[in-house]
């Protein structure tokens, strides 16, 4: 058994009784609020979909308590993704990566998006991305401009 795993003479260093919740569970997590924060769901509705308060939905998200095989599955299906939705991201990447991931994170970022993708007409959605575009490049610091630049490349 690995070390994370636990033996006998070897106890984990994550989960019960460690007062440190496992990487994956925290990445689960945040996860977890990111995809109920994309489809703009407060605490308690997303609980009260999901037959738990929404003190339970904050332990999950802050991976206090872990999520369940049977829950995750269940949370998925009121948020409208696959399950490895959750496991999105899960392998370290490059410095630019962990960045660009702290930034996804943020509530304003999933906000921005979500608005994004709630504009209807497809050119008007370009209008904004291109406003977007000028403002940031009028603006933005010049290694903030390279740092945006790879971001965009890391993204595809």
């Amino acid at each position: 058994m690995t070390e994370e795993a636990g033996t006998a003479g070897n106890r984990s260093k994550y989960g019960w009784g460690t007062g440190v919740p496992h990487p994956i569970d925290v990445h689960v997590g945040k996860r977890i609020r990111i995809g109920r924060l994309l489809r703009d769901m407060s605490l308690t509705t997303f609980g009260k979909a999901l037959g738990v308060t929404f003190q339970q939905i904050e332990k999950y998200e802050n991976a206090t308590n872990r999520t369940s095989a049977a829950r995750l599955s269940a949370m998925a299906e009121i948020l409208g993704v696959p399950i490895s939705f959750f496991f999105d991201g899960l392998a370290p990447g490059t410095p630019e990566e962990t960045e660009l991931s702290a930034h996804l994170e943020q509530r304003e970022t999933i906000e921005l998006v979500r608005l994004y993708y709630a504009i209807a007409d497809a050119r008007v959605r370009q209008q904004v991305l291109e406003m977007v575009k000028a403002v940031a490049e009028r603006t933005s610091l010049p290694e903030a401009s390279r740092a945006a630049a790879k971001a965009r490349k890391a993204l595809g």
